[in-house]
C-alpha cells in the first residue's frame, strides 16, 4: 500500500504501461458492472412486459418514478421481489468487476471511489482523471450495447420516486456512498487490513447490494456517477440527474477523509511533492 502522498502525477503517465493497463481494467470492469446491473433492470421489464415494451412509456412495469425498484399499483409482492433481484444482480456484478481488476487498477469501478482515494492521497490526480474517463466510457459503451442487444429497450437510468424530494434523494446518495467508500477503505486501502484484503471484492459487492435494499425504492441507490450517467445518456433520461453526481462524490470524499484522518494511524509526511507516486495497490 503506498503511503499517503498528494501529487499531480507523472507527465508520461498517459503512455506508461502500468497506467494504460490500469485504465483499461477500469474501463472493462465498469463495463461489466453496468452491463449486468442495468441489464437486470431491463430483463425484469422484459419478463413482466414481454409484448408491449414500447407502449407503456417511461414508467416501465414498476417505474412509477424510480429506477424500477418500486412497485406498480398494489403489487407489493412483485415490487419486493424485483428489489431483491436487482440488489443481488448489482452485488454479484460488482463483486466480479472488483475482483477482476483489483490487482491491476485497484478495482475502483466508480468515480466516487476514485475521488475518495484521490482525496486520501492514495492516487495521483492524473491517474484519477484517467480512471474517471475510463469508468464513464465503460458505462456508456455498456448502455449502448444493452440497447442494441435488447432490440432498442431504453436504459432506465436513475430518478427519485414519486413522493420523495430531490433533497431526500441527495441525502440518501451521500449516506449510501459514504457507507460504500468506508467499506472500500476498511477492506482494500487501510494499511492494517491484513487478510481482509482477500474478501474486499465480496465486502464491496455486499454493501452495494445492502444499500440497494435500503435506498432502491426511494432514489434507486446509485452510489456511482458512471452507473447513472451511461444509462441516462443512452436512454436520454435526465430527471434528478445531478444528485447522482454530487451526492456520491460528497459521500465518497467524506468517507475517505474520515477514514484517512480519524481511523488510519498518522503517517509521517512525505517531502517529495514532485516525485511520482509509487505504483498503487489501490
Amino acid at each position: 500500500m503506498p503511503p499517503r502522498r498528494y501529487a499531480v502525477g507523472r507527465a508520461d503517465e498517459a503512455t506508461n504501461p502500468d497506467s494504460v493497463r490500469a485504465t483499461l481494467a477500469e474501463f472493462l470492469s465498469t463495463f461489466i458492472f453496468v452491463f449486468a446491473g442495468e441489464g437486470s433492470v431491463l430483463a425484469l421489464d422484459k419478463i413482466f412486459k414481454p409484448a408491449d415494451y414500447g407502449s407503456y412509456g417511461r414508467g416501465g412495469y414498476g417505474y412509477s418514478h424510480g429506477h424500477g425498484y418500486g412497485r406498480r399499483g398494489g403489487d407489493t409482492g412483485r415490487g419486493a421481489s424485483d428489489l431483491v433481484v436487482i440488489a443481488i444482480a448489482h452485488a454479484f456484478a460488482l463483486f466480479s468487476a472488483v475482483a477482476a481488476s483489483i490487482n491491476v487498477s485497484g478495482g475502483h469501478v466508480n468515480p466516487a471511489v476514485t475521488f475518495g482515494v484521490l482525496l486520501g492521497g492514495r492516487i495521483s490526480l492524473i491517474r484519477a482523471f484517467f480512471y474517471w474517463v475510463a469508468q464513464i466510457l465503460g458505462a456508456i459503451v455498456a448502455s449502448l450495447i444493452l440497447r442494441l442487444a435488447t432490440g432498442g429497450m431504453r436504459p432506465m437510468g436513475f430518478f427519485v420516486s414519486s413522493g420523495i424530494s430531490e433533497l431526500h434523494g441527495f441525502l440518501l446518495e451521500i449516506l449510501l456512498t459514504f457507507a460504500l467508500v468506508y467499506v472500500v477503505y476498511a477492506t482494500a486501502v487501510d494499511p492494517k487490513r491484513g487478510s481482509l484484503e482477500t474478501i474486499a471484492p465480496l465486502a464491496i459487492g455486499l454493501i452495494v447490494g445492502a444499500n440497494i435494499l435500503v435506498g432502491g425504492v426511494f432514489d434507486g441507490a446509485c452510489m456511482n456517477p458512471a452507473r447513472a450517467f451511461g444509462p441516462s445518456l443512452v436512454g436520454w433520461r435526465w430527471d434528478n440527474h445531478w444528485i447522482y453526481w454530487i451526492g456520491p462524490l460528497l459521500g465518497g470524499g467524506l468517507a475517505a477523509l474520515v477514514y484517512e484522518y480519524l481511523v488510519i494511524p498518522v503517517e509521517p509526511p512525505v517531502h517529495a511533492p514532485h516525485q511520482p507516486l509509487a505504483p498503487e495497490d489501490y
